[in-house]
C-alpha cells in the first residue's frame, strides 16, 4: 500500500476498534477507512492476555456490542470467548479485510489548510509508511502493550525459581504439581490464583494491601430465561438495559454510602468463607468501595479454592526475594517454585502516539477532554475510552455512533474539519479518578477533565446517552471550519 488517503483511520483491532469499524460499515457505508493493529492479530487485550482464567470482570451483555447480542449462556465470559466473539463479528461485517497488521502509528500531523491529517506508519521489517486521513479516531486503549509494571524488588536475582509477569505467559508454561506465589490483589491476581490452583501443588495469594472482592454467577438467569420467550434483539435490549441500571446503582450505593457498601461487601465474603476466616485482615481495605474498581470472581471461585485449601492469602509486604522464594517484612518466609508478579499494568495514553497540529507539537496532558471523546486543539480526532465504573464498551459504542452522525452532519453543511476549544481558566482535575496504583504512577502524562459540562467526565451512561446521542453539535465548545471548494478532496 502506497501513499493513500481515507476519511477515517480507526487505530486498534481490539473489542473497540472493530466495534468503530463495524459501525461505520453500518452507518458510513461511502466512508473509507482503514484500521492500523500495530501487532499481528486482532482482539487487542483478549489475544495479548494468555495466563490461566483470563475472562471478562463485566457481563458480556453489556461488554459486548449493542448491534450484535452475546449468544451465549455464560455471562461472565472466558477470554477465548471474547476473542472469537470480536473475530466473528469482524467477519459477519466484513471489516477484517480493513485491517492492516504489524502497522503502528508513531506520528500523526494535522493541516487546517488541507483539513487533513497526515499519519507516519511504522511498518515491521519494511520502511516507514505516509498515509492521509481526514478522521483519526484512537481505540488503542489506555495499556502499554509491550511490557506490564514490575516493582524494583530487592534480589529478584537471586531466586532460583521460575519469575513470569501475567502478560508475558509463555504458552508452554507448566505449572503442576509447583509450589505458586502470585503476587497481587487486583482483577489478574484474583482470576490467576483459583485458576492455577486447579493443577498447581498450592498457590499463596500475597499482597500488600487488600482489595474488595465479590462473588458474581457466571449466568444470567434474567438473560436466560427472555431469550427462551422473546425475539433475540428484545431479549438482548432487555438484559443490556437491566445490566446498565444495575451497575449505575451499585456504582451510586457505593459512592453515596460507602460505610454501608463497606459493611455489606464484608457480609458476603463472611457468607462466602465464614466468621472463623480472618476476612478484616484479607478483605477490607482502607479505601472506599469503587475509590478502586471492585473485584469479581465468577461463582466465588477464590473464595471455595481459600476454603478447600488450594490457596491461602498472606496479607503483608515483600522484603526481599532469596533462592527459592520471598522474605516478608514480618519475618516469614515463602517457599515457591514459581512465582507471578500479578503487580499491575502500564499506562500508555493513545498509543504513544506524537501529537502535531499545524506545526506545533501537542503534549496531550495540557489538554482537556470534550464529551469524554475528543481532546481540546486537536481537529477532527476521537477517542474510545470507557467507562471506569462499568463495562468498557458502553462509552466506546457511544462514541463510535456519534462519529457516523458527525460525518454525515459535517458532509450536509460542507465542513471541513471541526475542533474543541477549552477556557484556560477552567479548572481542571485528573481524567480516571481512582487511586490504583497503576492511575497514579502515569495519571500526569493523559489528558484532564474539565469542571463543567463538556468538559467533566460523569461516568454515567444514560446522561452520555442523552448528552452525546442526542445533543446538538453546535455549541460554544465546538467550532467548525469550511474550507474553499478548490482544497476540497
Amino acid at each position: 500500500m502506497d501513499q493513500c488517503s481515507f476519511d477515517v483511520v480507526i487505530v486498534g483491532a481490539g473489542l473497540s476498534g472493530i466495534g468503530a469499524a463495524c459501525h461505520l460499515e453500518k452507518n458510513n457505508p461511502d466512508k473509507k477507512y482503514l484500521v492500523l493493529e500495530s501487532r499481528d492479530r486482532m482482539g487487542g487485550t483478549w489475544d495479548l492476555f494468555r495466563y490461566p482464567g483470563i475472562r471478562s470482570d463485566s457481563d458480556m451483555h453489556t461488554l459486548g456490542y449493542s448491534f450484535k447480542p452475546w449468544a451465549q449462556q455464560k455471562a461472565i465470559a472466558d477470554g477465548s470467548d471474547i476473542l472469537n466473539y470480536v473475530r466473528e463479528t469482524a467477519a459477519e461485517y466484513g471489516v477484517d479485510k480493513y485491517i492492516r497488521y504489524g502497522y503502528t502509528l508513531i506520528k500523526a500531523s494535522w493541516e487546517s489548510g488541507l483539513a487533513r491529517w497526515e499519519l507516519t506508519i511504522s511498518r515491521v521489517e519494511e520502511e516507514p509508511l505516509i498515509v492521509n486521513c481526514h478522521f483519526l479516531y484512537s481505540c488503542t486503549g489506555y495499556y502499554r502493550y509491550d511490557s506490564g509494571y514490575m516493582p524494583d524488588f530487592d534480589g529478584v536475582e537471586n531466586f532460583c525459581g521460575t519469575l513470569i509477569h501475567p502478560q508475558h505467559w509463555p504458552e508452554d508454561l507448566n505449572y503442576s504439581d509447583k509450589r505458586v506465589i502470585v503476587v497481587g490483589s487486583g482483577a489478574t491476581a484474583v482470576t490467576i490464583v483459583p485458576a492455577m490452583a486447579k493443577k498447581a501443588a498450592h498457590v499463596t495469594m500475597l499482597q500488600r494491601s487488600p482489595s474488595y472482592v465479590v462473588s458474581m454467577p457466571t449466568l444470567d438467569a434474567f438473560a436466560n430465561r427472555i431469550h427462551t420467550w422473546l425475539p433475540k434483539k428484545l431479549a438482548h435490549r432487555l438484559t443490556r438495559l437491566k445490566n446498565i441500571f444495575q451497575q449505575m446503582l451499585i456504582y451510586y450505593v457505593c459512592k453515596k454510602y460507602p460505610d454501608y457498601a463497606k459493611q455489606t461487601l464484608r457480609k458476603l465474603v463472611i457468607g462466602q468463607l465464614g466468621h472463623d476466616f480472618d476476612v478484616d485482615t484479607h478483605f477490607n481495605p482502607k479505601y472506599d468501595p469503587w475509590d478502586q474498581r471492585l473485584c469479581l470472581v465468577p461463582n466465588g471461585d477464590l473464595f471455595r479454592s481459600l476454603a478447600d485449601g488450594s490457596v491461602s492469602i498472606l496479607t503483608d509486604r515483600i522484603l526481599k526475594f532469596n533462592e527459592r522464594g520471598i522474605d516478608l517484612e514480618s519475618g516469614a518466609s515463602i517457599e515457591a517454585d514459581l512465582i507471578v508478579t500479578a503487580t499491575g499494568l502500564d499506562l500508555l495514553p493513545l498509543g504513544g502516539i506524537t501529537f502535531i497540529v499545524d506545526g506545533r507539537t501537542i503534549d496531550i496532558s495540557d489538554a482537556v477532554t470534550y464529551k469524554g471523546m475528543m481532546l481540546s486543539g486537536i481537529p477532527n480526532f476521537l477517542i474510545a475510552a470507557g467507562y471506569t465504573n462499568a463495562s468498557w464498551t458502553l462509552k466506546c459504542d457511544l462514541t463510535s455512533k456519534h462519529l457516523c452522525k458527525l460525518l454525515k452532519f459535517m458532509d450536509r453543511n460542507s465542513y471541513g474539519y471541526c475542533v474543541s476549544n477549552c477556557s484556560g481558566d477552567m479548572p481542571t482535575a485528573p481524567v480516571i479518578d481512582f487511586s490504583s496504583g497503576y492511575v497514579e504512577r502515569s495519571i500526569d502524562r493523559f489528558p484532564r477533565q474539565g469542571a463543567r459540562r463538556p468538559w467533566r467526565l460523569y461516568q454515567n451512561y444514560f446522561f452520555d446517552l442523552f448528552a452525546i446521542r442526542f445533543g446538538s453539535f453546535r455549541n460554544r465548545a465546538m467550532k467548525f471550519y469550511k474550507l474553499p471548494s478548490k482544497e476540497k478532496d
